[in-house]
């Protein structure tokens, strides 16, 4: 992970079949994946404060690797994604988007099992918080986090990103959270 201040920032839409998600990379990494439908805007909030100063150009051709390993994601055919990122968080951040890394694919794990994997069992909430800060969604799998009671919890692409994604790595139709089947 690149720790310069200033990088330039590319950006794109992904749009596949219903899936939209803005994206952006410098050119040391994949920086940023936003929620499903969400605007433009929720990416620049969300990049400025972590680049500052760094100008935000479209560039399709750029992030079309990455654009690609998540289309191969979607479409089932993916489970690790291999390209580099390059984000930006605290040593604590960092340490539990790693962890993140580190639950296997179709799997869920709790807060508390994240909290005792980076040998901090009673930073649960803390925890919590890091995982919301997380800005790649799907490639760090924050989606594969669950409560401790085995509910849904937050997510800051929502809870239907999140079922959705679940739905897709455990090879399950997908049920819209509350829809009756």
């Amino acid at each position: 992970m690149n720790t310069k201040i200033n990088s330039q920032l590319y950006w794109t839409l992904l749009a596949y079949q219903d899936w939209n998600l803005y994206m952006a990379a410098t050119d040391h990494g994949l920086s940023y994946i936003g929620s499903q439908n969400k605007p433009f805007s929720e990416m620049e909030a969300w990049l400025n404060p972590r680049f500052p100063g760094s100008p935000l150009t479209q560039d399709d051709a750029k992030l079309q690797p990455y654009v690609g390993e998540l289309i191969e994601y979607l479409e089932g055919e993916r489970r690790n994604f291999t390209l580099p990122a390059d984000f930006r968080g605290t040593p604590f951040q960092l340490m539990v988007w790693k962890a993140l890394g580190e639950i296997p694919y179709g799997e869920t794990w709790s807060y508390s099992d994240i909290a005792l994997h980076i040998e901090k069992p009673t930073s649960v909430r803390a925890v919590g918080t890091a995982i919301g800060a997380n800005p790649l969604l799907i490639t760090v799998p924050c989606h594969r986090v669950i409560g401790k009671n085995g509910n849904l919890t937050g997510y800051r692409g929502g809870l239907d990103m999140k079922s959705r994604l679940l739905n897709l790595e455990q090879g399950t139709a997908y049920i819209r959270p509350n829809e009756v089947v």
